[in-house]
């Protein structure tokens, strides 16, 4: 399933140059992964309170076209990939006229509360978790 999450380029986002700075762009991708997980009916609040966490273990972030002040981004979310304690989501941003501003593949992992590698309790795993078929 592929998520689009929709946002404005706020003030405070933009750096010395007048563009929105890179490491705000990971602030873009973690709202956009939290706005898919509410839209596939994964309980976050739950799997949390029952001891587990979704971390994210690796960002592999392509930066092309620069964002600026007021820019209207979408954010498209994809599982691309899923393991046993992990899985990996292709997020693309976009400008209002399809420009790509931003590429990211994130890779994520279930731990306990001691941090130990855990597949995602099956009470937690909803079909949105997984790619569908034909992800690449």
């Amino acid at each position: 399933m592929k998520h689009i999450t929709k946002l404005v380029v706020r003030p405070y986002e933009c750096d010395s140059y007048n563009h929105v700075n890179n490491a705000v762009y990971l602030n873009y991708l973690e709202y956009a992964r939290m706005d898919y997980l509410n839209a596939i009916g994964f309980d976050y609040n739950g799997i949390v309170a029952a001891g587990y966490y979704l971390y994210v273990t690796h960002v592999d972030i392509h930066y092309k076209v620069s964002a600026f002040l007021g820019d209207a981004l979408s954010i498209e979310s994809e599982p691309v990939q899923m393991k046993a304690v992990s899985g990996t989501i292709k997020q693309t941003i976009k400008k209002e006229d399809g420009t790509i501003s931003a590429e990211a593949m994130v890779t994520w992992a279930c731990v306990t509360h001691e941090g130990r590698p855990s597949k995602v309790p099956p009470e937690f795993m909803v079909e949105g978790l997984k790619p569908t078929t034909g992800s690449n």
